[in-house]
């Protein structure tokens, strides 16, 4: 799973020469899940409400998150921005990196983070190491 997912993370910036998949159409599951933290840095040096009309011209809360892709947090980390975690198909990264291209570029700086879940081996090995 580690090597899909630097294999799509290496192919992101092709995302211009090629269509995004459809939205929705493939779905979270156990094997093909990966976690995606995108951090939008905003621009401190333009009020709030600058930035949330851009975000509205740019229809950013009308294609974010696309259809079928599970937001599992989403903050505002004051001094940083917003910082959305989200679970989705490998497969549906490309989509993802190309609304947020589309729709948040000008107001926010991003960042992304594609990353796996480790939470059950982790605690796996904590219970064998008791």
């Amino acid at each position: 799973m580690i090597a899909a997912t630097l294999a799509l993370v290496s192919q992101v910036g092709h995302a211009q020469t090629t269509a995004a998949p459809a939205a929705g159409t493939t779905s979270a599951t156990p094997d093909n899940a990966i976690l995606l933290t995108v951090f939008l840095r905003h621009d401190q040096s333009r009020p709030l409400s600058e930035l949330n009309a851009q975000l509205a011209r740019q229809n950013f809360y009308k294609a974010f998150p696309p259809e079928g892709i599970e937001v599992v947090s989403w903050n505002v980390v004051m001094g940083i921005g917003q910082i959305i975690v989200r679970r989705l198909p490998a497969g549906r990264l490309r989509e993802i990196n190309c609304v947020l291209e589309d729709t948040a570029c000008r107001p926010y700086r991003t960042a992304f983070y594609p990353t796996y879940d480790l939470k059950a081996v982790g605690l796996a090995e904590h219970e064998k190491a008791k």
